[in-house]
């Protein structure tokens, strides 16, 4: 049996697979694309060092830009946490 091969998503997904694997394990529409895109342009980083080496300050703003709730009274620890999860 051949392997079901990836949906097209449109211009807006560089890599749909990557994609489809993210929502099949579930990932948000806008994550999934972020990191298939990532992934398909080469800039994919491993974010588990790379959150902890941020300031809380620039942690905070992340979670800001990614509409992450009860963000100011979370601590550096919390903000990673809820950027990774999101």
């Amino acid at each position: 049996m051949a392997a079901k091969k990836a949906a097209d998503h449109g211009n807006s997904v560089k890599d749909d697979k990557v994609y489809e694997d993210l929502r099949r394990g579930g990932a948000s529409k806008e994550k999934a694309a972020r990191i298939a895109n990532a992934k398909a342009a080469g800039t994919l980083k491993h974010q588990s060092t790379e959150l902890e080496d941020r300031s809380k300050a620039d942690l905070y703003a992340e979670a800001k830009k990614i509409g992450i709730e009860g963000r100011s009274s979370m601590t550096k620890a919390e903000l990673v946490k809820a950027i990774r999860n999101h």
